[in-house]
Parts: C-alpha cells; structure tokens; sequence
C-alpha cells in the first residue's frame, strides 16, 4: 500500500511566541496543541494500543531489505498489533526496486528528499497505532532488541536504545563532538542523558504530535524530541543496544551536522527552560563588569565605557531571560 503525501506546513519557531498574545485569563484560545505534558488519560493508549514501526529510508539499497526481514521476523512473535511503515525519502538507488513485494510493509514516498525528521514526521502522521518506533535502514540498530524496549513501554513515555559500551561501534572522528554535544543537553536538561540522538526508540504517538512543529526535519530529529520530553517531565527510559557499522554510505556531515545539533539543542532549550540560557549568560557579564570594576579601582585610572556596556548587557540578558520564562510558564496555564 503506497500513499502520496503533500508538504505539511512547517510552524515558524516564533509560532511558539506569537501564541501567548492568544491567551485570556490564564487559558490558551488557540486551538494548536499546549506543549506541556497532559494530564494523565490513557483512551487513546487503549484503544489504538499496538505498535507502529517507522522506518526512513533514503539511498538504502544494500541494507534495507535485510533490515526489513529482520524486523518482520521479531515483530511476528508478538501478539500486539503492529505495523511496518517505510518512508522513501526521494531514494534515487534502487531502494524502490528493494521494497517491491513486500507485503507486510506500508510505503509513504516524498516527491523529493525532505529530511530524516520529515520522513519519521510523516510515518507518525500515517500511523495507526498508539505506540511508535522509530529505527534506520542501514542495519546499524539491533532490531532484535525491539522486544525489550517495548517491555519497558508500559511505564514509560519514551524508551531509547542506548548506544553504550564496547560493542557501539559509533565512528572514532564523530565521538568528540558526541560527548560535548552531550555534556552541554545534560546541563541543559538537567539530567544525565546516556544517548543523546539514539536512532532506535519507541514513544508515544499523542505525545510526539504535541511537539510536531518544533521537532526538526533533518538528523536531529531525535535530539529534539529527546530534549523535549525531558524538558516536559515524561518518563523516558533506556536500554542498552549495541551500534553495528553501517551499510552503504553515510549521509552525516561531521562539522556541519555538530554545529546545527548544537544550535538545535539550545533553541529546544531556549523553548521550555529559557533562564539555563540566559540566567548563566546574563550573570557572566556582570561578573564580568563587576571584576573589571575592581581592576580599574586598583589601577586609578579612567573608567571609560567598557564596564557599564558589561553592566548593561548583563542586565538586559537577565531580563530577558525572565521575560521568556514567564511567557514559557504563561504557556502551561
């Protein structure tokens, strides 16, 4: 079965913003989803209960097939309902040709490469069940580890598959810029976070379509959506997997890929918990302000504008950074 999709439209992030001049007395009359967590209600849990999974794939003509009767075979043990949904991405190989006649699987095929954050977006839209996984089509993930994500599902929010110990293979010239791409989501979110942008994961389909908008088009995708349900306070859980090596060729860009990551994990910040920006931004100059205070006062010499240009700085950070923490607490009344 093959389904054609059109472009979705794509919210500007100052959607998030222009929202608030929308509320009256504490409540949201915009009909767009709140991004806070909802309260507790597992109807739809209940009656869509079953599992989705999505596959992106674009290029992925070496492994996918593979992948794929990989995938079945673990599936078929389970009695959950379930389902395979494999979005083309523009593939220009012969990955069309790859998933010919595969019966147990769902096709969505983007006109033209869109993303791998658009392609699972899209999968999310087209699924018919509650609980969704996401996995890649280059056999890097161990899909046989499936089974015990989903056993962790039913006190869970989110289970990820985390890419730890001797056997993750991830590429020696991508680990340096990992860990600090970690060390900065760890600070940021408060929480220690064992695989940041694991590829293998299962989550909650209410609960991903709330943060659609914000969630990103490309690679970082999964970073976001981490970032966002952990910034939100929903259970996210791990599980260690091992990390093969890839079949075919990468599509990662090393430089270019770390610096939108980083740019992505501090905007996925800057949208739920503003001041771990701006607070520890706003304190540095005026420390700064107040220590070249000090110096000039040893020196006897003329202050000039340095320091109050630090002084000022710093305060309108900080005010800045209260002025978006009570839009972003606004926002969850």
């Amino acid at each position: 079965m093959i389904f054609d999709w059109q472009d979705q439209h794509q919210a500007d992030p100052i959607y998030l913003l222009e929202n608030v001049s929308k509320m009256t007395k504490g409540k949201m009359m915009s009909d767009q989803p709140i991004l806070t967590k909802p309260k507790e209600s597992h109807n739809d849990d209940i009656q869509n209960k079953g599992l989705t999974m999505v596959v992106p794939v674009y290029n992925e003509e070496e492994g996918i097939r593979m992948v794929l009767e990989e995938m079945n075979l673990v599936l078929e043990k389970s009695d959950m309902p379930k389902e395979i949904i494999v979005v083309d991405d523009g593939s220009s190989d012969g990955t069309a040709e790859k998933l010919q006649n595969l019966s147990y699987i769902k096709i969505v095929r983007n006109p033209v490469n869109m993303g791998y954050g658009a392609s699972i977006k899209k999968g999310i839209q087209a699924a018919k069940f509650e609980w969704i996984g996401i996995t890649d089509g280059d056999g890097t993930y161990p899909n046989k580890m499936i089974p015990d994500l989903l056993s962790k599902m039913e006190d869970s929010d989110m289970v990820v598959g985390a890419r730890l110990g001797k056997k993750a293979n991830i590429p020696f010239m991508r680990r340096p810029a990992k860990w600090v791409l970690n060390q900065i989501a760890n600070y940021l979110a408060q929480r220690k976070i064992p695989d940041l942008n694991s590829g293998l994961r299962i989550f909650k389909k209410n609960i991903a379509i709330r943060f659609l908008n914000i969630l990103s088009d490309r690679f970082s995708f999964t970073t976001t959506i981490t970032l966002a349900m952990l910034c939100n306070r929903y259970e996210v859980n791990y599980v260690p997997i091992e990390y093969h090596p890839r079949k075919g060729k990468s599509k990662i860009h090393p430089i270019q890929d770390t610096i939108s990551f980083l740019q992505l994990i501090v905007r996925t910040i800057l949208y739920f918990d503003p001041l771990r920006i701006f607070l520890p931004v706003g304190l540095c100059l005026l420390l700064t302000s107040i220590v070249l205070f000090i110096l000039r006062l040893l020196q006897v010499g003329p202050f000039g504008v340095t320091i109050p240009m630090f002084l000022l700085a710093g305060i309108q950070v900080l005010a800045i950074g209260m002025l978006a923490d009570l839009i972003e607490k606004r926002m969850k009344l």
